[in-house]
C-alpha cells in the first residue's frame, strides 16, 4: 500500500505541474520564447520570421521560419514552359505538450514534390522555469547546424536521403 500511494502523490504532483506549466506558458513564457527570437532575427540580420500556432489550446507553438523560396529547380512541361518546385527552408518550433512542458523541434528544409522530406528532429523536452534566454538562444544554434548539415550535404553524409528513389519499372522487376 506506501508504494501505491507514493504513485497516487507523484500522480497528483505530476497533474498539478500540468496546470502550472500551462499556466507559464500563457503568463509569460510564451512571449518570452517570441520576443528572444525576435531578438536573434535583429541582432544576426537572419532573414527569417516568428510565427504563433494557436489553433489548438493548450499545444500552443512559437516557430522560427525560415520561409518559402523558388528552389531554382523546374519541372519541364510541354512546349517548353517550366513548373517551379517551392523550398521550404527550415523550421525551428517550441510547442506546449499535452502536459505543458516545451517540447523544441526542427523541421528540415524540403523540396515538393522532390524526394521524402526528413521527419522533424526532436532537439529537446524542457519544463517552463528551465527555458531561458540562453538555453532558447542554443536551440537556435542547434537548429542552424542542422540546417546546414542538411544544405551542404555531400557523400560523406551517409544518414541524409535527399532526391529521389530509383526503382526499376515494374517490367524490369523480378516477380
Amino acid at each position: 500500500m506506501k508504494s501505491l500511494k507514493q504513485q497516487v502523490e507523484k500522480y497528483r504532483e505530476i497533474m498539478q505541474n500540468t496546470i502550472s506549466y500551462r499556466q507559464a506558458w500563457n503568463a509569460e513564457l510564451k512571449v518570452s520564447v517570441k520576443q528572444t527570437l525576435e531578438k536573434i532575427i535583429r541582432e544576426t540580420d537572419l532573414k527569417a520570421e516568428v510565427i504563433e500556432k494557436n489553433e489548438f489550446e493548450n499545444l500552443e507553438a512559437v516557430a522560427l521560419t525560415l520561409g518559402q523560396a523558388d528552389s531554382g529547380i523546374y519541372e519541364v512541361l510541354e512546349l517548353g514552359a517550366k513548373r517551379s518546385f517551392v523550398k521550404d527552408l527550415g523550421l525551428l518550433v517550441f510547442q506546449q505538450l499535452y502536459n505543458g512542458k516545451i517540447i523544441v523541434m526542427v523541421n528540415y528544409p524540403s523540396i515538393d514534390t522532390y524526394g521524402e522530406p526528413n521527419p522533424p528532429k526532436t532537439l529537446a523536452i524542457y519544463r517552463p522555469e528551465e527555458l531561458s534566454e540562453g538555453v532558447i538562444i542554443n536551440c537556435v544554434e542547434d537548429f542552424m547546424t542542422e540546417i546546414l548539415s542538411w544544405e551542404d550535404i555531400d557523400d560523406t553524409d551517409t544518414g541524409n536521403r535527399i532526391g529521389f528513389t530509383w526503382t526499376k519499372p515494374p517490367s524490369e522487376q523480378q516477380g
